[in-house]
């Protein structure tokens, strides 16, 4: 059984405790981390999902992530899911965004790396393939229909500061 804090929709803490898989009551929130990875050399790391995940298996994501464990913040979070999803260790987050959702909070992040590209590994039923792209790839992925949408519009503002949109 997993356990999740529960938020208010402003991020604090409410005092009580969500279970993966139940319904979460209205007014409150669990939180999730997406870390969009980008190698120093410009490149952007592209996780391909696991066929049999229920919603949008097979499709390749710009993000390693997840929920946030009970007792665990945005920052240990970011850093457990990415290790986890990629096998890249990383202690330096930019946030570069903020998602309210019915139910979720999400918080993105940037991580720059210099890792090995070549040693990114593969999470058992969550993640099948990865791949680099270049930046100028990257900004074709993401104005393409190949992008999750609702991954997209978390980070719109960030791609349009960025002018990828």
């Amino acid at each position: 059984m997993e356990l999740w804090d529960a938020y208010l929709s402003d991020g604090t803490l409410a005092g009580g405790e969500l279970i993966r898989g139940e319904p979460i009551p209205t007014g409150l929130y669990h939180l999730v981390c997406e870390i969009l990875v980008r190698h120093i050399d410009g490149d952007y790391l592209l996780m391909q999902r696991d066929f049999r995940k229920p919603n949008y298996g097979g499709f390749y994501e710009a993000t390693a992530g997840g929920s946030a464990l009970k007792g665990e913040g945005k920052w240990i979070c970011a850093k457990r899911k990415l290790l986890e999803e990629t096998g890249i260790s990383a202690d330096s987050f930019l946030e570069i965004g903020r998602y309210l959702s019915s139910d979720t909070i999400y918080h993105a992040f940037l991580c720059t790396t210099d890792c090995d590209k070549s040693a990114v590994t593969l999470q058992e039923g969550e993640t099948i393939s990865y791949k680099w792209l270049s930046e100028a790839e990257f900004i074709g992925f993401v104005n393409s229909g190949e992008m999750i949408d609702i991954q997209k519009a978390r980070y719109r503002n960030y791609f349009e500061k960025i002018g990828y949109l």
